[in-house]
């Protein structure tokens, strides 16, 4: 793997020299944009707006505009705002995990010591372990910075960015039903059927079935077959026929079990 970022934990007053690495990847399939007319591949063309020209990367510079003014912002002037932030992933507190909201999970990292670092990596990894608390972490990278958590595994330490709370949308602007319209037998049929299906988690079990579907028409098409197109009806429950369905929905269950 490649690594993403370098830089240090700041734990109290040890630093321990690390590098982070993505640690997921896509499973969708990598679809390319043709034109329709002869299957020509599509670029995008990153076009300069005054001569239509395309720009090389090299000559791409990030500004903000400021009063009516473009400001061109260097490498250096991103470090010179905070450089401590750009080299350093300060632990400023540590939480229980399940205290924190999953709508604030964004992105998790692997973190791997610089040799140098190995020991207090550890010494770290261990702390977190026996305590189960994550550690709540800021740094900058790529140009912004961000807010995460150090979570430790029997061997890796995991960075996980998480969203800052203005990031987050109100959800009082939506549409959503009261609590009164819901019966207590409603109520415990549903709580029946969740405990019903209830088991202990295991990721291994769910698998991406739509992209596996999809090989399959292109693989069916590339041979000339052309596939059917499925029909999906959708029924819209009605509040009185809401208890037979959790009724029915119990009783299917427990015919599969």
């Amino acid at each position: 793997m490649r690594s993403i970022w370098t830089g240090a934990i700041g734990f109290g007053l040890v630093n321990i020299p690390v590098k982070l690495y993505s640690a997921t990847e896509t499973s969708t399939l990598d679809l390319d944009m043709l034109d329709k007319k002869d299957h020509s591949h599509i670029r995008m063309v990153r076009g300069n707006e005054n001569n239509g020209r395309e720009v090389s990367w090299e000559n791409i510079v990030k500004a903000y505009k400021y009063k009516d003014e473009y400001v061109v912002l260097s490498d250096e002037d991103f470090e010179a705002a905070s450089v401590e932030k750009s080299k350093i992933i300060t632990i400023d507190g540590f939480a229980r995990e399940d205290e924190i909201d999953s709508i604030y999970f964004e992105t998790p990292y692997y973190v791997e010591p610089e040799e140098s670092g190995s020991k207090a990596y550890a010494l770290l990894r261990e702390a977190l372990l026996k305590t189960e608390k994550v550690g709540i972490a800021t740094f900058v990278m790529r140009s912004r910075e961000n807010l995460a958590i150090l979570r430790a595994t029997d061997d890796v330490i995991i960075l996980n960015k998480i969203r800052f709370a203005e990031e987050i949308k109100d959800a009082s602007a939506l549409d959503l039903p009261s609590r009164t319209g819901i019966s207590k037998d409603e109520l415990e049929v549903a709580v029946s059927l969740i405990n019903q299906l209830s088991e202990p988690f295991d990721i291994s079990v769910y698998k991406d079935t739509y992209t596996d579907s999809l090989l399959k028409i292109i693989a069916a098409k590339a041979k000339g077959a052309k596939p059917k197109k499925p029909h999906l009806k959708i029924v819209h429950t009605q509040s009185s026929d809401l208890m037979e369905q959790l009724k029915a929905s119990l009783k299917a269950r427990k015919k599969v079990s």
